[in-house]
């Protein structure tokens, strides 16, 4: 009897731990390679994510040197491609943190009133840029980039042609 007691107990524990990541999420998701833009040697991986409910997380992965947990390195999703002069800001991700080389942002509204749904971000034109800094000379020093959605995969990437991007929103 204590058997089957201990063996329904242990069942009952099993069975009553439920993944809630992939309660989260509906399976569909999409990667862009991000590309070294500077001398700094980072590369990196744009992962997007569609949430429950129709929200997309955006998530960014860095390969390269990893810093102090002080250092963010700023993140901004533009309109048009990474060659665009003074693209717009689509919306503010969060930054990537220089410890763990990552940021994850869930995109709502972005700048132009607009709500991109997962059907919408496969033919979005746009690029996602990590700056060196929020501010200053260095703002100008792109660490990665990289076009997403319609734009996001076509391996081509001549860092000769990458534009700084606008603040502007």
């Amino acid at each position: 009897m204590k058997k089957l007691l201990l063996g329904l107990i242990v069942a009952i524990g099993f069975f009553s731990c439920t993944d809630t990541a992939s309660d989260k999420y509906t399976g569909n998701q999409v990667q862009y390679q991000l590309f070294q833009a500077s001398d700094f040697n980072y590369t990196g991986l744009v992962t997007i994510k569609e949430l429950i409910g129709g929200n997309l997380e955006l998530n960014i992965r860095m390969e390269g040197d990893r810093g102090d947990r002080d250092t963010q390195f700023p993140a901004h999703l533009h309109f048009g491609g990474y060659d665009t002069p003074n693209a717009q800001i689509a919306f503010m991700l969060n930054p990537v943190d220089a410890h763990d080389l990552e940021s994850t942002t869930v995109l709502e509204q972005l700048t132009d009133g607009n709500r991109l749904l997962y059907d919408e971000i496969l033919g979005f034109k746009g690029h996602v840029k990590v700056h060196l800094a929020s501010d200053g000379p260095d703002y100008e020093t792109i660490l990665v980039a990289g076009n997403i959605g319609a734009l996001g995969h076509s391996m081509e990437f001549d860092r000769e042609q990458m534009a700084i991007c606008g603040k502007d929103f």
